[in-house]
């Protein structure tokens, strides 16, 4: 079984002294416009390992992310054993099975999807469970102010996946956010002997794709927008 990673560390990283803004070059900005628009959501990985010092940078980038008072409320299991990926996907197929079952799938779309998903978890090199950590967060004894520290915190948990998505392709790796621990968030920590104060709330498959996803087309920006200072 995995050991139970310590939720908190004594170790910090100071940001970088402050300096005074200034827009990016142009062909800076170029390529981090390039990164945002071609990092993809990738499904299918090559038997290639990831360097360690990629998967250190992509789990510092998620770090820089904003968070709530700071608090930082992400922890991050790193899996890259073979046998764990297994016994992972082996405990959240289980899962996902019944509640296709619920659902009245027919069986042969039960097995085809329980089969994408095992394959998406054995195929990646490297898998990076992002798990949600209130400890440090403010209490509250109203269920308003409460239930707003939690949003605030798993919206942060969004921002530091999308920083490790983004630092990942950039380092010339693809990956893939899978939802899959929000519904079994319990079968994730038992399976890999996680701290019960671990929510799995995410999992980034990463490795090298080992074919071109289908992307889906985004909606033009005026559909998305509502100015209310335009007349």
């Amino acid at each position: 079984m995995a050991r139970r990673p310590t939720p908190t560390s004594q170790l910090t990283i100071e940001p970088p002294a402050p300096t005074p803004r200034a827009p990016l070059d142009p062909a800076t900005m170029e390529i981090f416009e390039r990164i945002m628009r071609e990092r993809r959501s990738v499904r299918r990985f090559r038997d290639e390992p990831v360097d360690n010092a990629i998967v250190e940078r992509v789990l510092e980038a998620g770090l820089w992310a904003p968070s709530p008072h700071g608090t930082q409320p992400w922890r991050f299991v790193v899996i890259t054993q073979p046998a764990n990926r297994e016994q992972l996907a082996d405990a959240m197929a289980r899962s996902w099975r019944h509640n296709l079952e619920m659902d009245n799938e027919p069986a042969e779309v039960i097995e085809g999807r329980l089969a994408g998903s095992r394959r998406r978890l054995l195929e990646a090199p490297v898998l990076i469970i992002v798990c949600l950590y209130m400890a440090d967060s403010d209490r509250y004894p109203d269920p308003v102010r409460a239930e707003a520290e939690r949003t605030m915190a798993v919206q942060s948990l969004g921002a530091c996946v999308e920083n490790m998505l983004l630092a990942a392709y950039a380092s010339g790796i693809d990956a893939g956010w899978m939802c899959a621990p929000l519904v079994c968030p319990e079968i994730v920590v038992d399976a890999r002997d996680l701290d019960p104060a671990l929510a799995p709330h995410g999992l980034i498959a990463m490795g090298h794709a080992a074919a071109d996803p289908k992307r889906r087309p985004r909606r033009s920006l005026d559909t998305l927008v509502v100015w209310d200072d335009r007349t």
